[in-house]
């Protein structure tokens, strides 16, 4: 198993791509933290995966040292950071405001800064670290009504990036992972459900994608299998968009 032993915080781990997310390591055999700001949700997830479970805002620099404290208090270490914690908004250009627009940078963006900065410290000291940070095809696509996500999504393209040359040095690899649309709970629920049928006619693979599709290329990244990958996008959206 490419993680055994492994200890790993997933965020966003209650349902969608984080809950496969969080699944697939547990399954290559690491232990998994999962983070949610739904605390019933990352609990059914930990149990499922035969892990833990923290309930913290990853947008709250109060909560996300809770939760590196929590891990480190249970399991001694963090090896893995994968940050799939998002709101994914559906809002006309017109319409966004600036209250909306902080909202979904201070989830989205300031969530992977904060989260990053945290676990930096127990990676560093042990001269290792994986870190995955989910971004989104749309950072390619320009996609409509998505502005303020577009933009808090190519942050975390922009911020993996830098991050990586920051601490590579350290033996911490970072890394992105570029969904295209997938079907989980929260898009089922959204008017994105209605985009499924045209994109799938944009794609090399014409078939909805699934949470599961997403979460082997994290585990991948996450793995020592990647230890000569860094600051890289790995796109997985059956082809519909190319970087």
């Amino acid at each position: 198993m490419k993680l055994q032993d492994r200890v790993a915080i997933v965020t966003g781990a209650a349902q969608g791509i984080g809950k496969a997310v969080a699944t697939k390591l547990a399954g290559e055999g690491a232990k998994v933290v999962a983070v949610d700001l739904n605390g019933e949700g990352a609990e059914r997830t930990a149990a499922e995966v035969e892990g833990t479970a923290v309930q913290a805002d990853v947008s709250s620099s109060d909560d996300v040292r809770r939760m590196v404290d929590e891990t480190l208090s249970r399991h001694g270490k963090v090896d893995v950071l994968a940050n799939v914690a998002a709101i994914v908004p559906f809002t006309a250009w017109d319409e966004i405001t600036f209250e909306e627009w902080r909202r979904i940078m201070s989830v989205n963006l300031d969530g992977v800064f904060l989260t990053i900065k945290a676990v930096e410290k127990p990676m560093r000291d042990a001269g290792y670290g994986r870190i995955v940070n989910v971004a989104s095809n749309v950072i390619l696509a320009g996609t409509p009504n998505l502005a303020h996500y577009v933009a808090s999504k190519g942050g975390v393209w922009a911020f993996t990036r830098a991050a990586a040359r920051e601490l590579g040095k350290y033996g911490i690899t970072v890394n992105s992972v570029a969904p295209g649309l997938t079907e989980t709970e929260g898009v089922l629920a959204s008017p994105h459900a209605e985009a499924f049928e045209f994109v799938q006619m944009l794609q090399c693979i014409p078939r909805r994608g699934v949470a599961d599709d997403i979460a082997p290329s994290v585990a991948f990244l996450a793995s020592e299998e990647a230890s000569w990958v860094t600051g890289q996008l790995l796109v997985a959206d059956a082809g519909m968009t190319h970087n």
